[in-house]
């Protein structure tokens, strides 16, 4: 363990790090198109409470949209005189699936395996754009032209008929329990020592698979977000949406020691409330976060290379093997739908199969 490196130790704008100071891509755009976009910005962030990460993702699909219709407009009208610049009353469906369909390649270099073209040749500069991408884009259109229309930018909404495919939903690579357990008892193993770092990785890991928090969750918790009487964390997830979740004994003790022996070695003055914290007293980064349990995996041999999602989904796949039900998974999570938790599901087949084995008269 005992990873560390650069952290956001200004953890500027939000609680998880994230500045809020994201350009919005309206750079060359026309004047009215800009507006809109950066209008459609503000609504994302401040009126539906987005994450940053998400905000960036629909701008910036919304911005690539409108340099689409902006070029396609200017190829249109090449020649004609006083068109006029390009405004949201040209945005039209046939627009929108030109776009999406442009957009069928993309990023540099091609995977080992990826289609060629009809001559035999592959693309050394594209490669196809998954499903789950396709799905994202349109998605994100389409929240803009309803959103242009509810405002008045739009006099119609383009997007409200823009089909997308559907994104296949598959979880990463999750631990066994043992796994899981080698994971931990390694780290505990290093805490051992006493070590600020390892300490604080070992409440990391804990925490994560205790919970089933995202990483960036977990970094922004804060030293008042824990309830030891209760134990109970107060978790600020995403949409600023506020849930409680539960952690055990393992996790307290963990817990107890960092606070003990470890942020007390790694605050300094300057330090903000974070609950654990980076080598040089800022709030922990996410990146370094990743980094262990990335580490923490590859100290169990046979084990998946996993990242805290990995985490998460294995503490998700074993609670419901181990009998718990879908809503309470759902709650623990901060699944807005109990569609996402099914997910999970698929992977408790193991279970299934003993409960029918010891259960059915014909097993």
């Amino acid at each position: 363990m005992g990873v560390d490196g650069p952290e956001n130790s200004s953890h500027s704008a939000t609680k998880n790090g994230i500045s809020t100071a994201d350009a919005t891509g309206t750079e060359g755009l026309p004047a009215a198109l800009a507006r809109a976009l950066e209008q459609f910005t503000a609504h994302l962030r401040y009126e539906r409470g987005l994450s940053e990460h998400t905000v960036r993702a629909y701008t910036g699909d919304v911005s690539a949209a409108l340099r689409h219709l902006v070029t396609r407009i200017a190829a249109r009208r090449a020649g004609t005189a006083g068109a006029g610049a390009v405004t949201l009353v040209d945005l039209d469906l046939a627009a929108l699936r030109s776009w999406l369909a442009q957009g069928g390649v993309e990023e540099p270099g091609r995977r080992r395996g990826e289609p060629t073209d009809a001559g035999g040749r592959h693309d050394a500069g594209r490669r196809p754009v998954r499903r789950t991408t396709v799905a994202r884009r349109a998605a994100s259109v389409r929240a803009f032209t309803a959103w242009a229309v509810r405002t008045g930018h739009a006099p119609t909404d383009a997007g409200a008929r823009l089909a997308s495919p559907r994104a296949h939903r598959t979880l990463p690579a999750v631990l066994r329990a043992d796994q899981a357990a080698a994971a931990l008892d390694n780290a505990a193993r290093g805490a051992a020592e006493r070590d600020p770092i390892a300490l604080r990785d070992h409440l990391l890991l804990e925490l994560l698979y205790a919970t089933g928090i995202r990483v960036s969750e977990l970094c922004g918790l804060d030293v008042d977000d824990v309830d030891d009487a209760r134990r109970t964390l107060r978790v600020l997830g995403k949409g600023a949406k506020e849930r409680t979740v539960v952690f055990g004994g393992p996790a307290a003790t963990a817990l107890d020691a960092w606070r003990t022996d470890g942020r007390p070695a790694l605050a300094v003055a300057g330090s903000p409330p974070a609950l654990l914290l980076g080598a040089r007293g800022g709030r922990l980064d996410p990146r370094i976060a990743r980094a262990v349990v990335h580490d923490a995996a590859g100290s169990v041999p046979g084990a998946p290379d996993i990242a805290p999602h990995g985490l998460r989904h294995s503490a998700a796949t074993h609670l419901l093997e181990g009998g718990a039900d879908l809503r309470s998974v759902q709650e623990l999570l901060g699944h807005a739908s109990p569609a996402t938790t099914q997910l999970y599901t698929h992977v408790t087949a193991d279970r299934l199969r003993a409960v029918h084995d010891a259960a059915h008269p014909r097993a």
